[in-house]
C-alpha cells in the first residue's frame, strides 16, 4: 500500500532528485545550503502555527543536509576543521531544539546559512 503524500511534498522531492542527478561537487554543496535553509525556514513556520509533525519533519531534513554536508567534508586544512566546527555546532542547534524548540535560533541558523550560501554563489 503506498502512503500518502502531501502534493508539495512529492514536488520539492522530484525537484531535488532532479537537481541532484549530474550535479557538480560546488552544485551540491549549494543544493545542501538550499535544502537546509527552507527546511529551517519550514520549521519556524510549522512552529508557528502548531503543526509539530511538519516541525519535526522539517528538523529531520535539516538533519539530512548538515549530515551530507558533513559526509562532504575532505581534507585537513584549516577551512575543513572550520566547517567541521560549523556543521557540528548547526547538528547541536538542531537536535536541541527537537527538545526545546527556540524559533529565534533556528532563525538565526537559517540566515546564517543563507548568507554562506549566497557567498558560495558569488552574490
Amino acid at each position: 500500500m503506498r502512503r500518502q503524500q502531501n502534493p508539495h511534498e512529492a514536488y520539492r522531492r522530484v525537484d531535488f532528485d532532479a537537481r541532484v542527478n549530474g550535479a557538480k561537487p560546488a552544485d551540491l554543496v549549494h543544493l545542501c545550503y538550499e535544502h537546509l535553509v527552507s527546511a529551517l525556514s519550514t520549521a519556524v513556520h510549522a512552529h508557528g502555527i502548531g503543526d509539530n509533525g511538519l516541525r519535526s519533519r522539517s528538523l529531520t531534513r535539516a538533519l539530512t543536509a548538515i549530515t551530507a554536508l558533513q559526509l562532504g567534508i575532505s581534507g585537513e586544512s584549516s577551512m575543513a576543521g572550520a566547517l567541521t566546527q560549523l556543521y557540528a555546532a548547526a547538528q547541536r542547534t538542531i537536535l536541541d531544539s527537537a527538545v526545546e524548540f527556540e524559533p529565534r535560533r533556528i532563525e538565526t541558523l537559517r540566515t546564517d546559512f543563507a548568507e554562506i550560501g549566497r557567498a558560495l554563489q558569488g552574490g
